[in-house]
């Protein structure tokens, strides 16, 4: 079996979107959207709700296939059901994909197992002292916190080291410490090996922790842009202007 490509070594976009479109019947979620990122890229994906930005996490990590176009993800085609393609990403949504009644180390023992890691339960320990919960480790997860739950999501997500990791609305129902733990630890996770894209609501954070903004509705990019060309101050006027031009 051929190795998994280098992200720093290959000359290749990390992740290529080409003409993406999904349909769900006559509803058209996604319309043609376009746009590469190279290794150690961080997209944040702003929009309204419907305007297709689960959709289209799905389609790039292979949770759904697309109506039309073509994606490429780590070197691999999306679609064609490599299975190399799942070392490759880890993916946080709106579901923790954890098991309530087993503890927080049972759960990541049991993914680690799932990646074949060696020393799956040292890899567990250490995966739940990076995101600070390791006098927690084992509780079961029925019982922890919304934001202690996220964190060992992310554990769960970054466990096989991915070299792209997508985040949908991962600040969703946290409380304010929650999300600022959260973020120093997705801070520490953004490096020149690992492609981010996250989708959010929160103009501030978003525009703080990403390097490409894109502001996505009706099922298409209607802004793609380095955050370096943009008045950061002035994002959030120009956000909203982005939407009502769209309307």
């Amino acid at each position: 079996m051929t190795d998994s490509p280098d992200p720093l070594a290959s000359p290749d976009p990390a992740i290529q979107a080409t003409g993406i479109h999904k349909a769900f019947g006559v509803v058209q979620a996604l319309r043609g959207i376009s746009f590469s990122l190279d290794a150690g890229d961080f997209l944040t994906i702003f929009g309204p709700n419907g305007a297709g930005k689960t959709t289209l996490i799905k389609i790039l990590t292979g949770l759904t296939s697309a109506s039309g176009g073509t994606a490429k993800v780590a070197g691999f085609e999306v679609g064609n059901g490599d299975s190399r393609l799942r070392r490759e990403i880890g993916v946080i949504a709106h579901a923790t994909c954890l098991y309530a009644d087993l503890s927080a180390l049972e759960n990541l023992v049991f993914y680690a197992n799932m990646y074949n890691l060696e020393n799956p339960e040292d890899r567990a320990i250490e995966a739940i002292k990076e995101v600070g919960l390791e006098g927690r480790m084992h509780d079961r997860i029925g019982t922890f916190s919304r934001g202690m739950q996220q964190r060992i999501s992310i554990a769960r997500a970054v466990i096989h080291d991915p070299s792209i990791l997508f985040l949908d609305e991962p600040f969703t129902g946290l409380d304010p410490h929650g999300s600022r733990v959260l973020k120093e630890y997705l801070h520490s996770l953004h490096t020149k090996k690992r492609t981010i894209i996250m989708t959010t609501h929160d103009l501030s954070c978003g525009m703080e922790m990403g390097d490409k903004v894109a502001v996505q509705m009706k099922g298409r990019f209607a802004l793609f842009e380095n955050k370096d060309n943009l008045d950061t101050g002035g994002f959030e006027e120009l956000y909203f202007e982005t939407i009502n031009n769209g309307n």
